[in-house]
């Protein structure tokens, strides 16, 4: 069965939202969530989910709203944090994966920290046994994918294409696939422009995908209510489960 890990925008419009849809998506086929941590400069994220991070920080988004969210949905749902490493870093790294861990998180998602990067750090998390999601873009080199996916934990996000999140694009990745699963057994989830048109072709050869802006448009959808927010998004995640295991 291939996973379904679904990002959203953390406490927009407020944290209560939040917890309602997180659970709601749990019943209607989505295995994992992404919590996302607003931030003013997302640098990896498209027009929607930039959108979404700026309304969340305007009405106040603080840190302790992700906290308390998690304290609410990590024992329902397989939950992660996703972030960009300034607001981790201000907040203090040691600080956060021990917060993280006594909360239930199973994993950080931080896609403005290169692998290299990353090793300064890792210890702050192994220390909590807490992953680093390792990313692989379609860009790198058969030495590097060897290098960067032989200590990856949990899944892999393989970037669907270079660029930003919920563009329309599209590239073969056979051969990236065939050379991460020479280095690594570890599951393969594709994100970055998924969506209820592409998810059936796009989770064809690897074991998940990663769905954001298909679900931050309906949350930023201002004509529906609370509640219509939620079936719409609970709605969608329901038929791109169906369709990737199709």
């Amino acid at each position: 069965m291939k996973k379904l890990v679904a990002y959203i925008t953390s406490a927009y419009p407020d944290k209560e939202f939040t917890k309602d849809l997180i659970l709601s998506l749990k019943e209607h086929g989505t295995d994992s969530v992404e919590l996302g941590i607003p931030f003013s400069d997302p640098v990896a994220d498209g027009p929607v989910i930039e959108e979404a991070n700026l309304r969340a920080l305007k009405k106040g988004f603080r840190f302790q709203d992700v906290l308390d969210i998690t304290k609410d949905v990590s024992c329902s749902i397989d939950t992660l944090w996703m972030g960009y490493f300034n607001p981790f870093y201000k907040r203090g790294l040691q600080r956060v994966a021990k917060e993280a861990k006594e909360l239930g998180v199973t994993g950080f998602i931080i896609p403005d920290m290169p692998y290299e990067e990353s090793l300064g750090y890792r210890g702050h998390f192994d220390k909590e046994g807490l992953p680093l999601i390792t990313f692989v873009a379609p860009t790198d080199s058969k030495e590097r994918i060897s290098l960067i996916v032989k200590d990856a934990k949990k899944f892999i996000y393989l970037v669907a294409y270079a660029g930003i999140t919920g563009a329309s694009k599209s590239e073969d990745l056979k051969e990236i696939i065939g050379n991460i699963r020479e280095f690594s057994q570890t599951p393969i989830y594709l994100g970055f422009g998924v969506d209820e048109k592409s998810a059936k072709a796009k989770a064809k050869d690897v074991d998940g995908v990663i769905v954001g802006s298909a679900f931050v448009k309906i949350l930023l959808d201002d004509s529906l209510t609370l509640s219509e927010k939620i079936d719409k998004i609970s709605s969608l995640s329901g038929k791109i489960k169906e369709l990737i295991n199709s």
